[in-house]
């Protein structure tokens, strides 16, 4: 059978995860030292392992209501105001979804009609353009520069914005580059935002991860609300990522429809991961507060070493990954990270994984023990040596 025939023509024109191509690689080799994964080191907290397993125990393994269980969206929105000094309803405003993807998937599929314009800033995350392509909208690419901190500015969105424009991507604090958006930042958007119909997704599941200052989320800043959907998750600041549970936030208006395409594809999320999350919620302030203490310590000595072996570092300020200059040793970045892989056995994530502009760069994640960080940046010092010009 021709299968060729068969399949989507849409789908099989959309290149796979630049991120998962190269760690699919890890499984054919020995010995590897990978910084290639998005996954915190830390084990789950206990107190939410407890809840989760208590939650077991006790034969809560039903269906939750669509949207998760009230007790949780309660949760939500409480952490919501307690973190970020934002307000929403849990009845209408809040839907639990697997994982934040589901969330990100969820908001471009509410929004985007055929030829609706979708703004994405690069590099990025790796799911924005392919689903924007797969709700069959058009994604405008704004390549943002090392030089502004990896940053959005307010001229480079106003002169992507024609009349066709329905979304734009807010993807910050930012994988792959660390980069944040400061409230300075953010304003400066949200003026040329105002006064528009242009809906912006807000991916905040790193908004617990910054160093040096508080996250400031677009919604909270004046007439933005309305604007705004927030995408987040249990993944990063909880240690959560194996649980697949999310959430996104914005006006009843929108989120009753995002509900929809949420019921019919995936009915709600696991019910042992909710009951679960809301101790989470509840008690783990303190457990976000230790984890993001330790990747700072982590990103000052990556950056340290990764400046000191050669390479031209950018300061993140925001996540868990650094984004090293890598055009010192004349090469692509994939011809880069497949050598240092081949020569040394230390797994990085190409920059073009997160759009061609992350040309020249490669993404390290720090989410790894200083002792796993020692040996690959040892290794990549050997490596650096060879090829630098």
């Amino acid at each position: 059978m021709d299968y060729t025939k068969v399949l989507s023509e849409k789908v099989v024109s959309i290149k796979p995860s630049g991120i998962r191509k190269f760690f699919d690689l890890l499984e054919q080799r020995k010995g590897v030292v990978s910084l290639t994964v998005g996954q915190p080191d830390f084990v789950t907290p206990w107190h939410i392992r407890e809840a989760g397993i208590e939650s077991l125990e006790q034969g809560k393994t039903y269906y939750t209501s669509n949207s998760g269980t009230l007790e949780l969206r309660v949760e939500i929105s409480r952490y919501l105001s307690r973190r970020f000094g934002l307000s929403y309803d849990p009845a209408h405003e809040i839907v639990v979804t697997v994982g934040g993807s589901e969330a990100i998937d969820l908001a471009i599929r509410a929004l985007v009609n055929p030829g609706d314009e979708v703004i994405i800033p690069m590099p990025s995350f790796v799911c924005y353009e392919p689903i924007t392509l797969l709700a069959d909208g058009v994604p405008v690419i704004i390549e943002t520069k090392a030089e502004n901190a990896f940053k959005l500015t307010a001229d480079e969105l106003r002169a992507a914005i024609t009349p066709r424009t329905k979304l734009l991507v807010l993807p910050y604090p930012n994988n792959p580059t660390g980069a944040i958006m400061t409230e300075s930042d953010l304003a400066a958007i949200a003026d040329v935002i105002r006064g528009t119909d242009i809906m912006v997704l807000s991916d905040e599941i790193y908004a617990e991860l910054t160093y040096g200052r508080r996250h400031v989320s677009f919604a909270s800043l004046p007439d933005m609300r309305e604007h705004t959907i927030i995408v987040s998750g249990f993944s990063k600041a909880y240690a959560m990522t194996g649980w697949r549970l999310g959430y996104l936030c914005g006006p009843a208006e929108l989120t009753s429809q995002m509900l929809k395409i949420h019921q019919f594809a995936v009915m709600c999320a696991p019910t042992t991961s909710q009951l679960a999350a809301v101790e989470a919620m509840r008690a783990g302030d303190e457990d976000i507060e230790m984890m993001a203490e330790e990747y700072n310590r982590r990103r000052r000595y990556i950056v340290n070493g990764l400046r000191s072996i050669g390479l031209d570092c950018f300061e993140p300020e925001g996540a868990f990954y650094v984004f090293p200059n890598i055009g010192c040793c004349g090469m692509t970045s994939e011809e880069f990270c497949q050598n240092l892989l081949d020569e040394e056995n230390v797994a990085i994530v190409p920059g073009t994984a997160f759009g061609s502009c992350g040309d020249g760069f490669a993404r390290i994640s720090y989410a790894y023990s200083v002792k796993h960080i020692t040996d690959a940046l040892d290794r990549m010092e050997r490596f650096v040596k060879r090829y630098k010009k």
